[in-house]
């Protein structure tokens, strides 16, 4: 097939070998069900009593048995030709278990006549258990399992139990108000009629097992703290699959190998960046700084009695021992080797992950980072595997924005490094081996970026506040032009570019965009053949065709350059579902992320890149990769983990994945685009230390491992200044400092300028362009020609790369 036929004539052409289509394929789906098995987490199995035993009566209670959320909505939300749930799941594994027919037959009746009456998965209130179904359950077995799901969303956040009945600024208040009348608390806790639920069942039934159906952290101190409660799994979204996924684990079909992605800790208000999460909607303070999650938890005075189970946390139906664990440096180079043993009945995998701990110094330190992890293979009974993991000492650095050691650079303090070995940051034990520096060495010089302006203190190791400078970000709101209304900008539709007519017969009278493909001209030529009003153009969203609707890129037909469509991720291809056409829907992130296994994302993005292939998409806007800073935020689900270094590793594995079918990775949102609320105008404000160690580490980690062609820049504000139109972070950092050669897009229907966007490095603005602004813009010396060339040839070097 010819460069560009797909994306050119839409011939709609299977991918598989055979001639069949891989979009929704039995493989594909298998690909997602494992995918969901590996990132499931066992977070308690008292006497053993998982899995469960072949033939096994057990009774299913709690609406999500039947209402089982396959993950967020949003533009995280698939299209799918059906969805398992855990009745389902069960009921396809035959005679593996033997179920009370009575309870399902009761939520399945509930479920689906709320279903009918329009409500979502997820936000339906809890029914309550009619007492005779209870009693027939308790005649017919000794074991329950309980199944509780939450729903979150694009455009919307999580509310807190502080905050309830009060309107919010830029989100879909009315699934806020639907949520309101469920959770009285707030869903980050147990309704009144799941506590119910929850009693009545777990005091009725000798073996209970809950199953959480969630896409972010939850209270599970009732599961730690109950008798009544034996085993606990968390199951999260799993796909389209993940009721199978989750019965297959149940029954010993797999063993769970999950590994929390994040803390989990008693309260809502224990987590640092939750306590002041509502309270504007224009401005986010992260006086918490970089001790977000763990780092926060292990660091932090008596922050470590509120965690109910680790980062890093997920247990198995076997043991291991970790052992013989050897460290050492060579050339900058620290190897970790381990042995790790499956000293029990099941075959099973574990994760080695290694902390380290850095002296305080002047700058302070978490009391641990991770800074290395890798998953074993399927280890038999009786079977050792020798873990080697390596990294450089130079990700032990810390970054001194304010000059205490050296202005602007990472720095390593002269001091002890110590290693933690272990399979969470809690039981991770003391290595004998340091690593030990005489003095202070500076690795890395930079110059100051995207300093805070308006953050007026941040939180230091010790516990204490350290005030910070303010300053003035009134020059980034300068426009040369008049601003557009938000009507202007809200959810406009690219309009078709007028163009003379091309006669198929005669050779071009332009230069054609092939040749450059060809080499017969550079891309530099090319470009100075296009107008200004053809680079106005270019630089802008343009009409859907075929099955998208997130519209495209190129699209000049007089110079040959094809208009490559786009579409959302990141479960899977998103397809509108007037269109007909249904995809596979794989786990959400924070599923993949507790695989603890990049190979995995790596599988789930060849698979999900080859159905984007299929249907003659060439950009695919995903993964999402923002951190978990707060529980709040409704589009966790999209999102991989607290930790950058588990975000970028993970989301390297799912952008080498997609690519590899020749099209493009979209890692987003760029950056600190942690709340939903009025997202398009909340000002993010935070130190550039923690821009730099935790909001931007997972970015550079994915830019510098896997190359990603595309990356898509957040709605918020950071410290005053929009991202989109964020020089500092755009041509200074992602640009300058770590050589990112690929296209910037915008998120659509941004609150930017379109010329001051483009001016700091941002190529692409979506969903459509506003070129007469781009043509006033250059008349009045805003932007230069220089710049705009810039921009289209990051545009059309995407579109080279794309078959």
């Amino acid at each position: 097939m010819g460069k560009w036929s797909r994306i050119m004539y839409h011939p709609n052409l299977p991918l598989g070998e055979d001639g069949n289509k891989v979009t929704a394929s039995a493989e594909h789906i298998e690909i997602s069900k494992n995918a969901a098995k590996e990132g499931m987490v066992l977070l308690k199995n008292e006497k053993s009593i998982l899995p469960l035993a072949r033939g096994q009566k057990v009774a299913l209670f709690g609406k999500a048995t039947i209402d089982y959320v396959k993950g967020g909505g949003g533009s995280g939300d698939v299209t799918v030709p059906y969805v398992t749930n855990l009745a389902e799941g069960f009921k396809k594994l035959g005679a593996r278990v033997s179920l009370f027919e009575d309870s399902i037959d009761f939520y399945e009746d509930y479920v689906k006549g709320l279903y009918k009456e329009g409500k979502m998965p997820g936000l339906i209130a809890e029914p309550a258990l009619p007492e005779d179904i209870l009693t027939k359950a308790k005649a017919f077995t000794d074991t329950a399992i309980i199944s509780i799901s939450r729903y979150s969303g694009e455009g919307w956040d999580r509310k807190s139990d502080k905050v309830i009945d009060r309107t919010f600024k830029g989100v879909d208040q009315p699934l806020i108000d639907m949520t309101n009348g469920i959770f009285e608390r707030g869903d980050f806790y147990l309704s009144k009629a799941e506590e119910e639920l929850l009693n009545s069942v777990s005091k009725a039934f000798e073996k209970t097992v809950i199953v959480l159906n969630i896409g972010g952290m939850f209270d599970v101190s009732w599961i730690k703290d109950s008798k009544d409660i034996d085993a606990a799994l968390i199951a999260w979204q799993g796909g389209m699959e993940g009721g199978l996924a989750t019965a297959e684990l149940l029954c010993g079909l797999g063993n769970p190998s999950g590994k929390l992605a994040d803390t989990f800790a008693r309260n809502l208000s224990d987590y640092p960046g939750t306590e002041h999460f509502h309270d504007s909607d224009d401005y986010v303070e992260y006086e918490e700084d970089i001790y977000v999650g763990y780092r926060y938890f292990e660091t932090i005075k008596d922050a470590s009695d509120k965690v109910i189970y680790p980062f890093g946390y997920g247990l198995s139906y076997t043991d291991f021992s970790v052992s013989r664990v050897k460290i050492r440096e060579d050339d900058g180079i620290i190897t970790v080797k381990a042995n790790v043993t499956n000293n029990g009945q099941y075959a099973g995998k574990e994760v080695v992950q290694i902390y380290v701990s850095s002296p305080q110094g002047k700058l302070g330190k978490p009391e641990k980072t991770l800074v290395g992890f890798k998953k074993t293979a399927l280890l038999e009974p009786g079977q050792t595997q020798r873990v080697v993991v390596e990294f450089p000492v130079d990700v032990f650095a810390s970054y001194d924005d304010l000059g205490k050691i050296q202005k602007s650079a990472y720095v390593l303090e002269k001091g002890r490094y110590k290693f933690f070995v272990g399979t969470d940051v809690r039981n991770a034990r003391s290595a004998e081996q340091e690593y030990v520096l005489d003095d202070n060495k500076i690795v890395c010089q930079l110059t100051q970026k995207m300093a805070p302006v308006a953050l007026k203190k941040r939180l230091l190791a010790d516990g204490t506040y350290e005030m910070l400078e303010q300053g003035d970000a009134s020059k980034y709101n300068e426009n040369e032009l008049t601003p557009l209304s938000e009507d202007e900008l809200e959810g406009m539709s690219p309009a078709i570019r007028p163009e003379k007519s091309v006669n198929r017969y005669k050779p071009a009278d332009k230069p054609q965009f092939i040749d450059v493909f060809t080499g017969k001209i550079s891309i530099d030529k090319f470009i100075e053949g296009l107008s200004d009003e053809d680079l106005a153009w270019l630089v802008g969203g343009q009409p859907n065709t075929g099955v998208a609707n997130t519209f495209g890129y190129g699209n000049n037909n007089e110079f040959g350059i094809p208009n490559v469509m786009t579409a959302d991720g990141p479960a899977g291809l998103r397809i509108q579902p007037h269109v007909g056409v249904k995809t596979t829907a794989f786990p959400c992130a924070t599923l993949l992320a507790c695989t603890w296994d990049p190979e995995v994302a790596t599988m789930v993005g060849i698979a999900g890149g080859e159905e984007v292939k299929e249907n003659n998409i060439g950009v695919w806007l995903t993964p999402a990769m923002n951190i978990h800073r707060s529980p709040l935020c409704g589009r966790n689900f999209e999102y991989y983990s607290e930790d950058p270094l588990l975000t970028g590793k993970m989301a390297a594995g799912m952008v080498r994945g997609i690519q590899s079918n020749h099209i493009a990775a979209t890692i987003k949102h760029f950056a600190l685009n942690n709340k939903e609320t009025n997202r398009k105008d909340s000002d993010s404000r935070a130190s550039e230390r923690a821009i730099r160690e935790i909001y931007l580490k997972g970015f550079e980690i994915v830019v510098k491992e896997a190359h990603p062609w595309s990356i898509m820049t957040s709605y918020n504000i950071i410290n005053g200044r929009r991202a989109s139109e964020n020089e500092d972070m755009i041509n200074g950092i992602l640009r300058g400092e770590w050589g990112f050669d690929g296209m910037v897009t915008t998120d659509w229907w941004t609150h930017g300028e379109n010329y001051k966007e483009c001016k700091a490095g941002n190529d692409m603005k979506m969903g459509c362009g506003y070129p007469d602004r781009i043509i006033a813009a250059l008349e009045k010396g805003a932007i230069t020609r220089d710049e705009l060339n810039k921009a289209a040839k990051n545009i059309l070097t995407l579109i080279l790369r794309i078959d």
